[in-house]
């Protein structure tokens, strides 16, 4: 079979987020948890790993798709040369999010590992994914905002993403010593964080992409 054009590739990455846009309730996890003697707790590292990891794939393949589908409009409009300094932009944010994607994150074995020093591998696992988080909302955010200019002059416009979302680095530090102190009750605030902020990374990317998919639309196939 052919393989898909851009905007039906659009149209597959923008129907897969449930897949991998987990949305976690602190509350409910830490009534399982509680629940099932702390067993629940593997579960939620497995999730949060595997939601940071496909996501970030689902949204290399959406943005991918969102900047062939542009570049292909461009050059039947014309336009292409003007907007070549945007897509040069757009094309190196999305190698940082695929140099991202071979990273190791895998979730099954990060689940193996911490169910041999939970706690420690916990921390680890916390920092790692805000890290990631951080890295990749920058780069994506930037891509998102290239692609709202060349959209917005092939006369589709697309909002472009809210500055205010880009969050900084935990304080490793200090949460480490925290949790230490805390005997480990800190923790869970910091799970708290983690789930909570990746939550409204995704609010904020669905409501950009329901954008990109009208203007897709709009352009048409």
């Amino acid at each position: 079979m052919p393989a898909p054009g851009a905007a039906e590739r659009i149209r597959i990455a923008w129907q897969q987020r449930p897949e991998s846009d987990y949305h976690f309730e602190f509350w409910t996890a830490f009534g399982w948890t509680l629940l099932t003697c702390g067993f629940y707790m593997f579960y939620v590292v497995y999730q949060l790993v595997r939601r940071s990891r496909d996501h970030n794939l689902r949204r290399i393949a959406l943005l991918e798709a969102a900047t062939t589908f542009a570049w292909d409009k461009a050059e039947a409009a014309g336009i292409s040369n003007e907007l070549q300094p945007n897509f040069r932009r757009i094309s190196a944010e999305l190698g940082v999010l695929q140099r991202q994607a071979g990273e190791f994150r895998d979730p099954i074995v990060w689940t193996l590992i911490s169910i041999v020093a939970s706690t420690i591998v916990h921390v680890i696992v916390y920092i790692l994914l805000d890290g990631d988080l951080v890295t990749h909302d920058r780069a994506e955010g930037a891509i998102e905002y290239e692609l709202s200019i060349i959209y917005t002059r092939l006369g589709a416009p697309v909002p472009q993403p809210d500055p205010s979302r880009l969050k900084a680095k935990h304080e490793y530090v200090g949460r480490i010593v925290a949790t230490i102190a805390t005997c480990g009750i800190y923790a869970y605030w910091w799970l708290n964080d983690v789930m909570v902020e990746g939550n409204a990374h995704f609010d904020h990317n669905w409501h950009w992409e329901d954008a990109l998919v009208a203007s897709v639309q709009q352009l048409g196939v």
